[in-house]
């Protein structure tokens, strides 16, 4: 019987799995493989809320592979390795995989890839994590998108609804041993702390399908007017589930379009509602598309003119301060404090926090993307640089360097009553409505709560900002 192995990595799904539904079409027996190796990808490797939800996600693949006779096969170390040893254990004609966009990642699995068909295994990659690969759209010059309007209309007008592959009822297992058992990989903290993770989510395919069911039923038609408000749930959630694979883009849109064509308003109302959202998972596009095809954007500026910026000296007690939630200003500490405690931050939150550090104390933006890349559960390295770069004003189709949020307007805009930031100060949950937002102005009523007092001077602190960046511009 012919045998194929099955990489997983960031797919972590068995339902449309590209490399899954090749390995079925061509081979009787499919072995489903993992390799645990976070040295190939420095120097992202996963951070620890990712190793979290990693370790779960792993769990749930492993009980859908039981379900249907099957084994998810765990290694750990070189994967070249590791899938060498595999194919000559199992008698495996061919290894399949899904695709990975990140620079460490593309360079392994080109080595990979040549190596194993130099020893005569078939060895094939797919699509399953995007809507378009990055090779695949350009300007009209033939060069990469630097705006993301453009870049979406062009990709936009490419999303054409087909049914997604459903995985079978059963798989023909591969009997081979050596397999490590999920512990041993150690991706859980050995001091617990992850406690408020597993309140707030639920890794694997079907919780990730849970929430985008829960989106469409209950958010998905406010979604424009209320993905904003911290305070209430009005997004999808669907960042982590995506990262790990456990969902596609394409089953995302595959489902939008099947709730059109059953909807008694019609397809184009149902469609109309979700467009918005859609517009989100094209920022997700983009953000591939600038990082494949400008790889060095995860550790530099993507606009170079900011390599002469002059950032503040490295300021670590102001960085602790801004990571523990604790600078004073409630909105950015509400955010950060959020965090900590779901692996997840507000959208909206995100920026105001990004652009304190960047721009108020204006600390390198790299800073910021490395806490991010250890205590998001939806940590992708794509993502997150790209998010970063915008509100730092480094990147593409950035967000001016002058504009700085006003984390009190903010506030008072998108959390008037106050409640998001009782919810995650709790010192200041005796403050009523808007007194939460500045309690400085008010230090009568903010008297003895225990909340810290500003750690900068917002108004201060923006014009000396504005002052770095004009010097920038006349150098």
């Amino acid at each position: 019987m012919s045998t194929a192995v099955v990489w997983f990595r960031r797919d972590l799904r068995l339902d449309d799995n590209p490399a899954l539904e090749r390995a079925l079409q061509r081979h009787e027996r499919v072995l489903p493989v993992y390799v645990h190796a976070p040295h190939e990808e420095a120097p992202w490797a996963p951070g620890a809320a990712s190793r979290w939800w990693l370790h779960h996600s792993l769990a749930a693949l492993e009980a859908d592979l039981a379900v249907r006779g099957s084994t998810l096969h765990l290694a750990r170390g070189d994967s070249l390795a590791a899938l060498r040893r595999l194919v000559r254990d199992s008698g495996a004609t061919a290894v399949y995989w899904n695709r990975r966009y990140e620079p460490a990642c593309r360079a392994r699995d080109r080595a990979v890839k040549a190596a194993l068909r130099e020893d005569g295994v078939v060895a094939e990659s797919f699509n399953a994590g995007l809507l378009v690969e990055p090779w695949d759209i350009a300007t009209g010059q033939g060069e990469p998108y630097r705006v993301f309007t453009p870049f979406w209309r062009n990709a936009r007008a490419r999303l054409v609804p087909q049914a997604t592959w459903r995985a079978p009822a059963r798989l023909a297992s591969v009997q081979l041993g050596g397999s490590l058992a999920l512990e041993a990989l150690a991706l859980r903290p050995r001091i617990p702390w992850d406690s408020g993770l597993a309140v707030a989510w639920t890794p694997g395919s079907a919780g990730g399908l849970a929430l985008l069911q829960r989106f469409a039923a209950e958010a998905m038609a406010g979604y424009k007017a209320q993905r904003d408000i911290p305070s209430i749930s009005g997004t999808s959630r669907l960042s982590p589930h995506l990262h790990f694979g456990e969902i596609s883009p394409r089953q995302i849109v595959e489902y939008l379009h099947e709730l059109g064509e059953a909807d008694p308003r019609g397809p184009q109302a149902v469609l109309a509602a979700a467009e918005p959202f859609l517009r989100e998972l094209g920022w997700r596009e983009f953000s591939y598309h600038l990082l494949y095809h400008f790889p060095h954007s995860a550790e530099a500026n993507l606009n170079p003119q900011f390599d002469g910026f002059p950032w503040a000296d490295d300021d670590p007690a102001a960085i602790e301060r801004w990571q523990r939630g604790q600078t004073g200003i409630p909105i950015v500490d509400a955010g950060l404090r959020e965090l900590w405690h779901t692996g997840w931050m507000h959208n909206r939150v995100r920026m105001l926090v990004a652009s304190l550090l960047t721009k108020n104390l204006r600390q390198h933006w790299l800073h910021g993307a490395r806490w991010f890349w250890d205590t998001l559960v939806d940590a992708d390295l794509a993502n997150n640089t790209q998010g970063w770069q915008w509100t730092a004003g480094t990147g593409a189709d950035a967000a001016p360097y002058f504009r700085i949020f006003n984390p009190v307007t903010q506030g008072l805009r998108f959390d008037p009553e106050g409640d998001y930031v009782r919810r995650w100060v709790p010192e200041l949950a005796a403050l009523a409505g808007a007194d939460v937002h500045a309690p400085w102005e008010k230090p009568m009523l903010a008297r003895g709560l225990g909340y810290p007092a500003p750690l900068l001077d917002l108004r201060a602190t923006r014009e000396t900002a504005l002052a770095a960046y004009q010097a920038l511009r006349r150098g």
